[in-house]
């Protein structure tokens, strides 16, 4: 496998140190029980992702993949049976937006992270005439490079542009 770019490191550890916060926040949540293995297991698959076994991790990273669609798929659900936001709203001040938005987060970076594990999406890169050398896909650097700016864009856009108040 080849190894990943300095960005792609530096923003699974941004997403990372996001989900480590998301966690944290989690236990005044009356469905905590819910959340809180969500978010860990995203802060762990980021910020762990090469340096533990690629099998446990790919595991893990499947694993919060399916839980994050499940609660996605609820919190849709929720927001629709009882018309709260929308399901295109980035309104903050909603909780089931902000569910949507991070059950969404872990899906994305977790689907992320299982493609680059891939054994398929390192390729061979000429880079003389004689020597090939494994290149991390750019795709992937510039996936999580969104997924960090839209994840952390969107909090101080809504908070300290709009300067939008939560609702619980």
């Amino acid at each position: 496998m080849a190894t990943p770019s300095k960005l792609y490191s530096s923003c699974s550890v941004l997403m990372g140190f996001l989900f480590a916060y998301s966690t944290a926040v989690q236990f005044n949540d009356p469905d905590w029980y819910l959340w809180v293995p969500l978010y860990g297991c995203a802060c762990a698959v980021n910020l762990l992702k090469w340096n533990v076994s690629l099998e446990a991790m790919n595991n893990v990273a499947k694993a919060a993949m399916g839980v994050g669609i499940c609660l996605w798929v609820k919190v849709v659900a929720e927001d629709y049976m009882n018309g709260i936001a929308g399901f295109l709203s980035l309104d903050l001040s909603e909780r089931v937006v902000r569910e949507k938005t991070g059950s969404g987060l872990v899906v994305c970076s977790m689907i992320l992270h299982l493609i680059a594990a891939s054994s398929s999406s390192p390729k061979l890169r000429r880079t003389s005439k004689s020597k090939s050398k494994r290149v991390f896909p750019r795709h992937l650097t510039y996936g999580i490079a969104c997924l960090v700016a839209f994840s952390y864009g969107l909090p101080i856009f809504f908070f300290l542009v709009k300067k939008g108040k939560m609702k619980f």
